[in-house]
């Protein structure tokens, strides 16, 4: 699991619709912002899953996620590579005003998948470290006009969404789908849309059209999906070849 923002019966009551928690073997957390920890701490000690995370994000959540045993406590560095019993795990830095905040990449023999979100911008060494991969989770997190009419948020918290160590609009993110699909990605999911400045709608629309203005195919060349944020998304079957 990569990190645990919901409540922790949220949370059950999802993966209970695919499988079950007691196949849960570890929470991987990128970092320590509450909508990425919310539940982590009662779902670690409830089902005894070990928490992962670099050591600058384990001091960070310290005192927000309760009581961890030590027994539960897993720490790896950034940008070296670890092992969840045989599925391979690589964290990457990202660009994000956290105390030390990463992407995942996860493989398993040939086949990998990877999440980059929470990025105030698309980093080449972050497109460098999810090249390749059959199926990629990337931020599309909001639309800069909503967010700037947006009359409950401050001046000071649109900047910082906006600015470099923020969040990643759907421009950006759209823009970096024709570098994706050249290194080797064909399937994305667009992840961590705000539910106050963005829509799914958008979100899709946005990387469609610049998709087809750079002559991509959607839906044949490189397939988008949305993950929702009131439900699960689609079970994904990830081969060697393809993704589906």
């Amino acid at each position: 699991m990569i990190d645990a923002g919901l409540s922790g019966s949220r949370i059950e009551n999802a993966v209970s619709e695919i499988d079950g928690m007691q196949n849960i073997k570890g929470i991987l957390i990128t970092h320590e912002h509450s909508d990425h920890i919310k539940g982590t701490g009662i779902l670690a000690r409830k089902h005894h899953i070990p928490i992962y995370a670099n050591e600058k994000t384990w001091n960070a959540i310290c005192g927000k996620i309760g009581e961890i045993p030590r027994e539960l406590h897993r720490v790896f560095d950034t940008g070296e590579d670890f092992y969840i019993g045989g599925i391979g795990i690589h964290p990457f830095s990202i660009p994000h005003d956290a105390a030390e905040p990463v992407g995942f990449r996860l493989w398993a023999q040939s086949v990998s998948v990877s999440i980059a979100t929470d990025m105030g911008y698309v980093k080449k060494s972050v497109l460098h470290e999810i090249a390749g991969s059959q199926l990629c989770l990337i931020e599309s997190n909001h639309d800069p006009k909503m967010l700037m009419e947006n009359p409950r948020y401050s001046r000071s918290l649109k900047e910082r969404i906006l600015g470099r160590y923020g969040h990643l609009c759907n421009d950006a993110c759209a823009k970096a789908l024709p570098q994706m699909l050249e290194s080797g990605i064909g399937h994305v999911i667009l992840g961590h849309l705000s539910a106050e400045n963005n829509t799914p709608e958008l979100a899709m629309q946005t990387a469609v059209n610049t998709l087809k203005q750079e002559g991509i195919i959607p839906g044949e060349e490189m397939t988008v999906d949305i993950a929702w944020r009131d439900h699960r998304t689609a079970i994904y079957r990830v081969g060697v070849r393809h993704c589906e």
